[in-house]
This record gives structure tokens, C-alpha cells and sequence, in this order.
């Protein structure tokens, strides 16, 4: 079975924010982890606190290009530039973007608002984006994705954000679950042990993920860890996944596994 994490962050300088370990993580870190935790392949989701984490993941998809990939981040605040996103998407070992919203106004997320030629951009150039949202931004997503409905969107979390537990934001599961509707909406099941208020197997946060696979699919439910922001090991992470759900088996834990991820993001 192809074991890929959906959301990983590398980066070498040395400040992180306080759900993240403060030490940095590199690459060499990273393979030693995924190796004694079975892990074949991860996506990189550059740290957007180190400015330089971009060139950094490139580095470590040339070098690895059989265990790494990137989903690259810029800032939002530069101007519309399509040739500019052509040539970042263009770099080798580059198969998407990933941003950080659950802080932007959802006038920027609107059809007139300053982010629409990124959307449009990947849209054109077939490449999928993720993003962290919180509630504040669902309905201009799902407005985003029924604009671009060949836009394959990733989102972060369950829409979790990081200092929240489960299973006690019920409202905001349901807002959240709704956008499976969207055939062009996947999400990504990542940092769901440190959801958890209790310890491996993390029982907290079973029904949750009982309802996410419910609502979008074995083909839409990607397993991943965030793992710099665990505090238990890689392995519990995977068997959190293989072991303990009695209802995830046989091919449907394969497409949450990996394989799924791999088609959604175009890394065969």
C-alpha cells in the first residue's frame, strides 16, 4: 500500500510558531522518520515562517524526488502576475500551491477581490491548491470552487484550526462537512492526534473522521499528520489510520492512505 502524508513542513531556520516544534526540521530529519514509520512519500507544505522554506523544499524534492513534493506558498500581497505564477508553478518538484486563509476577508476571496488570477492561474494551469480556512472562509470557497470546478482545492485540517479539540466544535463540523458537496473539494484528514483530548489511539476524534469519510469519500479524504505539530510519533500516526478504524479496510484505505492523494495532486 502507498503511504503519502498529505501535509508535512521542512524548514532550517529557527523560529516556528507555538503549535510547531521550535527546532527546526529538515529533510534528513524527515526521511529517517518516514522510513522507520513506513511512510513511502510527503508533501511538503513549506513553513510560511521561514521565508526562505520555499527554495528549501525544491532543494529537497530534486534531491529526493521519490519521497518529497511541494505545494509552494508567496505572498498574497504581491500584485496579479500570471507569468510570475506560471514560472513558480514551473520549477521542478513544484505540484502545487498552499495558503494560509483562515485570516483573510472573504472580500479577497470574491470574484472581483485581489486574489481571483491565483485561482484563475492554477485553474488555467492545472494545478491544485490547498488552503487552511476556518468558517469565516467556507462559503467563499465553495464559491471559488463552483467558479473553477476543474480546480482541484485541498483543504487543511478537517478545517480545524490548531488550537482547537475535537469533538467539542460541532457547528463548525457541520458548516464544514457541507462543502463536500463540491466534487472539487477534498480534505486533507492532517493534525487530527493533537485534536485529540485523549492519548493513542486517539479514540476522541474517531467519530469525526467516521463523519468526514461519510460525507466526502474514500477518493476525497486524504490521511496526513502535520507531523512537526505531534506529540506522539510517526507510527502512531499511520496506525491511528490502519489499525484502529474498523471501518476504513481493503481498497477504501488505500485511496485514504495515499493513493487518492497521489491522483488529486497530479504526483503519479
Amino acid at each position: 500500500m502507498l503511504v503519502i502524508d498529505a501535509q508535512i513542513h521542512l524548514w532550517q531556520g529557527a523560529q516556528a510558531p507555538p503549535h510547531h516544534w521550535r527546532a527546526p526540521y529538515r529533510m534528513e530529519d524527515a526521511l529517517r522518520d518516514m522510513t522507520m514509520a513506513g511512510i513511502d512519500r510527503a508533501i511538503n507544505c513549506p513553513a510560511i515562517w521561514d521565508p526562505d522554506a520555499n527554495d528549501y523544499a525544491l532543494e529537497a524534492a530534486r534531491a529526493h524526488p521519490d519521497r518529497f513534493a511541494t505545494m509552494g506558498w508567496f505572498d498574497l500581497d504581491r500584485p496579479a502576475d500570471p507569468a510570475f505564477l506560471e514560472a513558480f508553478l514551473a520549477r521542478p518538484g513544484m505540484i502545487g500551491l498552499r495558503f494560509v486563509l483562515a485570516f483573510t476577508s472573504p472580500e479577497a476571496l470574491a470574484p472581483d477581490g485581489a486574489l481571483e488570477w491565483i485561482w484563475a492561474g492554477a485553474n488555467r494551469l492545472g494545478r491544485p491548491i490547498a488552503v487552511m480556512v476556518g468558517p469565516a472562509q467556507y462559503q467563499a470557497v465553495a464559491d471559488i470552487a463552483q467558479r473553477y470546478p476543474d480546480l482541484r482545492l485541498l483543504l487543511d485540517h478537517i478545517g480545524v484550526g490548531p488550537f482547537q479539540k475535537l469533538p467539542e466544535i460541532g457547528d463548525q463540523l457541520d458548516a464544514f462537512m457541507a462543502l463536500a458537496r463540491l466534487p472539487n473539494i477534498a480534505v486533507k484528514a492532517t493534525g487530527t492526534p493533537s485534536m485529540a483530548t485523549d492519548a493513542f489511539p486517539f479514540v476522541s476524534v474517531q467519530p469525526v473522521l467516521k463523519r468526514t469519510f461519510d460525507a466526502f469519500g474514500a477518493r476525497r479524504m486524504f490521511w496526513g499528520t502535520d507531523f512537526t505539530r505531534m506529540r506522539g510519533n510517526w507510527d502512531e500516526c499511520v496506525r491511528q489510520f490502519t489499525e484502529e478504524l474498523d471501518w476504513l479496510k481493503g481498497e477504501d484505505l488505500e485511496w485514504v492512505m495515499g493513493r487518492g492523494v497521489s491522483q488529486w495532486v497530479g504526483w503519479p
